[in-house]
């Protein structure tokens, strides 16, 4: 399937791109073997193939949920630089 440039250039737009007249005939060489490559894959039969996600059978390991200990207040703001009773102190950023 070929692209045109005048495609390539349709496409730039869509995508707010630009590209010198000279990428631009490339572009549409390289989206043309894509499309030919594409086309080429699309005339494997894939009928007894199953629907997958990944091409290797992998299972999320995930560890189960605890419940910890929270620390106090204090133990928190403890190491703090700056703290103001309750709070973490910080410097202000916008002004």
């Amino acid at each position: 399937m070929a692209i045109s440039v005048d495609e390539v250039r349709y496409i730039a737009s869509l995508a707010r791109l630009e590209f010198t007249e000279d990428e631009e005939r490339t572009l549409a060489i390289e989206l043309s073997s894509i499309l030919d490559y594409m086309a080429k894959l699309n005339e494997l039969d894939t009928s007894d193939v199953p629907p997958m996600t990944h091409v290797l059978d992998l299972t999320n390991v995930l560890r189960e949920d605890l419940v910890n200990e929270r620390i106090t207040r204090e133990e928190a703001l403890r190491g703090a630089p700056d703290a103001d009773g309750e709070f973490f102190r910080v410097p202000k950023v916008i002004e």
